[in-house]
């Protein structure tokens, strides 16, 4: 590629790390905190956008959005997609379309991470990552928010 563009490693090194508007320098740092510790009080706005303290920080690759964050799996429930340890990188700001993996937070403050199946103005259903549990129909009100999942690490 160097040699087809004719530019040095350098440059191409300099052009990685350059920041372009609207996104995040590779590797920025950005908060952590267990999946199941989300469930608690005090970490989320509203909007599912991270608040308070409590969090660690992590520097994720892909972090294209000043708001985003992680959770790390714990247990063996999201498995075979998502063992104990896993680390989920949720982008509030992306949108979210049928079949994507996404984390929702709902009214009676559990957080849970599926995949959306379909999402109409009064539910939305979603499939487990783990095939042994069923697809779950939540009506719209009971959900406090949701996210796309952008990144995962194993």
């Amino acid at each position: 590629m160097l040699d087809a563009t004719g530019a040095s490693l350098e440059d191409f090194v300099a052009l990685v790390r350059a920041e372009t508007p609207g996104r995040r320098k590779l590797a920025q740092p950005i908060p952590l905190i267990g999946l199941t510790q989300a469930g608690a009080g005090g970490f989320f706005d509203d909007g599912g956008f991270p608040v308070g303290g409590g969090w660690d920080q992590i520097r994720s690759p892909k972090a294209d959005d000043e708001n985003a964050y992680a959770l790390e799996v714990t247990g063996e429930s999201m498995r075979p997609l998502y063992r104990d340890g896993a680390i989920l990188v949720v982008s509030p700001n992306a949108g979210v379309r049928k079949g994507d993996r996404v984390v929702l937070r709902t009214t009676d403050g559990e957080v849970m991470a599926k995949v959306l199946v379909r999402r109409t103005a009064k539910t939305i259903e979603l499939a487990s990552v783990n095939p042994a549990h069923p697809n779950l129909v939540f009506p719209v009100d009971r959900i406090d928010w949701i996210a796309r999942i952008v990144w995962e690490s194993q």
